[in-house]
């Protein structure tokens, strides 16, 4: 996985984001799984919900997403 440089954070649509203000890039799938990692451990529960959802909308055939 390439680094995730300054600009090409900038560089990524908002829509590649788990959260307003462009956090929790889920850009790519290495991305999101760390995103649920960084939210576990950062986020409030209501975040953290958030970002699920957004990880499945993005990625339907994530391990986290199959029920």
């Amino acid at each position: 996985m390439a680094r995730l440089t300054a600009a090409r954070r900038r560089a990524l649509p908002t829509a590649k984001f788990a959260l307003p203000g462009r956090r929790y890039p889920i850009d790519t799938r290495n991305r999101a799984a760390n995103a649920l990692v960084r939210a576990a451990q950062h986020a409030t529960p209501a975040e953290r919900s958030k970002i699920q959802r957004a990880v499945c909308r993005r990625f339907p055939d994530f391990p986290s997403c199959k029920r």
